[in-house]
């Protein structure tokens, strides 16, 4: 417990306590002086345009990418797990971008999709049109793509240890029942994967959020409308010293998770007992 509480202290102090001092600002009509308005803050946050488009473009991230990212992942664990020999490798491979800094990624990226970047120059080669990746529709996908290529390392490792915790028995046991490959992965593999399923479930939602950061350094504050985020809302409360809106928006984003996050919990739960 003692190697604990410095770590719990530090985390209560730079996270906790400035959260639960930040609500004030939620029920005020600004910063300096403000006057109490009850929850006035939350009626107008979900009649702002600019947060409902950042609040559908979020929603519709993480419903495309995490469960995108988590099948992928398991797919590459699953074909990994088949090549012990090189699993190691394989594994380091899928980890480099973890290790990769924001910015570095985000100047390879932009590298990559700019107008006069270098896929365009392959499509020019072909006798193709170039195409403007980052300022039209075309520019969710890419965030997309930016997301699994950062991400789907990490819940590969997730998904490495889970199943190096099914016993072989159980799949020794299917095929002598003359179960498929199919049947073996979905009466054994996945009810022996649903933990770690919600654990890599759960971080990948929020490390949807991270995305932002490649984003912001790709496009700048106010990209194409389509990748427009609840991080670029709250980021451009924040630059226009906007503090109530932009605790609003953190406190109604915050209890999604939480409640989004315990669902999951309670299922994991029920489905374990």
């Amino acid at each position: 417990m003692g190697f604990i509480l410095p770590g719990m202290a530090g985390f209560a102090l730079f996270f906790i306590c400035p959260f639960l001092l930040s609500l004030a600002y939620a029920f005020l009509d600004k910063p300096v002086d403000g006057s109490f308005v009850g929850f006035s803050n939350f009626i107008n946050l979900f009649t702002n345009k600019a947060y409902l488009l950042g609040f559908g473009n979020t929603l519709k991230c993480i419903v495309v990418s995490v469960p995108l990212n988590m099948a992928l992942s398991l797919g590459a664990a699953l074909l990994i797990r088949r090549l012990p020999s090189r699993r190691k490798l394989f594994s380091l491979l899928f980890l480099i971008p973890l290790v990769i800094p924001s910015g570095s990624t985000s100047f390879f990226w932009k590298a990559v999709f700019a107008y006069d970047g270098a896929l365009n120059g392959w499509l020019s080669g072909l006798g193709l049109p170039g195409v403007n990746w980052l300022d039209s529709s075309l520019a969710f996908p890419v965030m997309v793509c930016i997301f699994l290529w950062k991400n789907m390392g990490y819940n590969m490792v997730l998904f490495l240890a889970g199943l190096s915790n099914i016993p072989q028995e159980y799949y020794e046991a299917a095929a002598i029942d003359g179960a498929s490959p199919w049947q073996s992965f979905r009466c054994v593999t996945l009810p022996h994967l649903l933990s770690t399923g919600i654990l890599t479930c759960i971080l990948s939602i929020i490390n949807s959020f991270k995305v932002f950061k490649e984003i912001f350094l790709i496009t700048g504050s106010y990209p194409h409308e389509s990748i427009y985020t609840l991080q670029h809302f709250m980021n451009n409360m924040f630059s226009s010293l906007n503090y109530p809106r932009l605790t609003t928006a953190t406190t109604v984003l915050v209890a999604l998770i939480t409640l989004f996050t315990q669902m999951l919990l309670k299922l994991e739960r029920r489905a374990s007992a």
